[in-house]
């Protein structure tokens, strides 16, 4: 198995803490028969991707595990005006080992409608982009219609593997599911951040699937995807994603959760609202 998705370069964001961490959760995702990690340290206001640094731990890091698991470079990049700018003017930078596929994430409560223009023009630079757990925006689930859209654009989808069963509230695994009943994941992940609360357990994600979709199903999200990712190759043809083309809603309905107390109204924001930093925006848009 490969893990696409693991913040395991210590003391640059809220993943592993520190040195003796990072090895731990590299042993331990060893152990479950994963292969390959791909480090992806968030790009964000936070936390501020510093190459240098990040490729002097991931050298650290390799010499300590040779043997062990492989271990490569990429990110989880935000999409905000700063990033998306500089992406473009640097093609690949943030990429899965510098080959095209850049892994993205979005603000929880609000997705403005200029976000499918970033996608295009960052898919224009040359990335292939994956979304990020889709499963866990409440402005994406308040509003999959956009999902479907991205999708259809050519942008590809990674799950994490604890939200299948579970393990990120009940709208995260209830989405997850109809994505994976439909054909609508492209990769299974962990979003390992911690030994512990967030753990890096791909075979309990792998085993899920198994169970559920089939083996082929499971390699397909766990190994043979992943693995074209890392490579920087085209993946492998995938199974039809029901309902996508057509353009059929998906089932999934978050107004239920609000009606049933099992979340927040207030968590019930719409994706395509009108966005609060327009100017902030205009920055990615009004340039060339």
């Amino acid at each position: 198995m490969i893990d696409i998705h693991h913040h395991l370069i210590y003391g640059v964001d809220d993943g592993s803490k520190d040195l003796e961490m990072s090895l731990l959760m590299a042993r331990e995702a060893a152990a479950e028969g994963v292969t390959h990690i791909v480090c992806t340290p968030h790009a964000n206001d936070t936390y501020r991707f510093n190459s240098a640094v990040n490729e002097e731990r991931l050298a650290e890091l390799r010499g300590l595990l040779k043997g062990e698991i492989e271990l490569s470079l990429g990110c989880e990049m935000h999409m905000t005006a700063e990033n998306i700018l500089d992406a473009t003017a640097h093609p690949f930078r943030y990429s899965i080992n510098g080959r095209g596929y850049l892994l993205i994430e979005f603000p929880n409560m609000k997705i403005p409608p200029q976000m499918t223009n970033a996608i295009a023009r960052l898919q224009a630079a040359g990335y292939t982009l994956i979304i990020a757990h889709p499963e866990r925006y409440p402005a994406l689930l308040a509003n999959h219609e956009m999902l479907g859209d991205w999708m259809r654009s050519g942008c590809l989808t990674q799950v994490t593997a604890a939200a299948l069963y579970g393990r990120f509230g009940k709208m995260a695994e209830v989405f997850s599911n109809e994505m994976l009943e439909r054909n609508w994941i492209h990769i299974l992940a962990t979003d390992a951040h911690h030994p512990e609360w967030r753990p890096p357990h791909l075979r309990s994600g792998y085993n899920y699937v198994a169970d559920r979709a089939g083996e082929e199903t499971a390699r397909r999200l766990c190994t043979t995807n992943p693995q074209a990712v890392v490579l920087g190759n085209p993946l492998p043809q995938q199974p039809e994603a029901i309902g996508l083309n057509e353009k059929i809603p998906l089932k999934f309905d978050m107004e239920w959760f609000a009606k049933s107390g099992k979340v927040k109204a207030g968590s019930l924001v719409k994706s395509g609202s009108d966005s609060p930093s327009k100017g902030f925006w205009s920055r990615v848009f009004g340039r060339s």
